[in-house]
């Protein structure tokens, strides 16, 4: 399967803020951004430039698909699933992208950023409702509980990303335990709920040229 293999630092200084790409390094002075807030490439300190109105849209488009950690086609996909459901589009794809089973490890603080959950995932690190879900893209619906497996539940790593929690605040539509290591999705997020500062309603705009 296809994925992005360059530093994900780059990421970050090309959208203009970070992301939140690799986790505690991102709140530490390591951090690429906070050393160089600038473009990456050998002219990305001097780009001075107007942006045009498709240039603010394909920006956004970027910074959500960098996010959530997908490629182009994945994320057009979601698109198009979320343009066929009833609602507001640009509302409905956050939705769809936040209900991953992979940012959900995530978002209860069970890995530190969300390639690390999707490590978790693959590694069959978590269970689904009791059974068993290797497929980070899997879609998690209200109510379905989402734990470590028992032979998993010495991973250092999850221990460590549990105590670094307090970087974030905890979110109204999930529920987490974290002496069990597990946790629950209550509702579909509402738009005012989910922490991001991406502009969905220009994505909307971009992909319905």
């Amino acid at each position: 399967m296809a994925r992005y293999r360059d530093a994900n630092c780059k990421l970050c200084r090309r959208e203009g803020e970070k992301l939140f790409l690799k986790g505690r390094r991102c709140f530490s002075d390591k951090c690429a951004f906070e050393r160089r807030a600038f473009a990456p490439g050998q002219h990305g300190h001097s780009m001075r430039y107007k942006v045009s109105n498709y240039g603010k849209q394909l920006r956004e488009k970027q910074k959500m698909r960098r996010t959530y950690g997908l490629l182009e086609n994945q994320f057009h996909n979601y698109f198009e699933k979320a343009d066929r459901k009833v609602g507001v589009t640009g509302e409905t794809l956050l939705q769809l992208l936040e209900c991953r089973l992979d940012n959900l490890v995530y978002r209860l603080g069970f890995a530190p950023s969300r390639k690390a959950a999707r490590q978790l995932v693959r590694h069959r690190h978590l269970t689904v409702n009791g059974r068993i879900v290797d497929i980070p893209s899997y879609h998690v619906k209200p109510h379905d509980k989402i734990k470590v497996r028992d032979k998993s539940k010495n991973l250092d790593c999850i221990h460590a990303s549990l105590k670094d929690m307090g970087h974030t605040s905890e979110l109204a539509w999930l529920n987490v335990n974290k002496a069990a290591l597990e946790g629950e999705l209550l509702e579909y997020p509402k738009r005012q709920d989910i922490p991001t500062s991406a502009n969905e309603q220009l994505i909307v705009e971009l992909y319905s040229k």
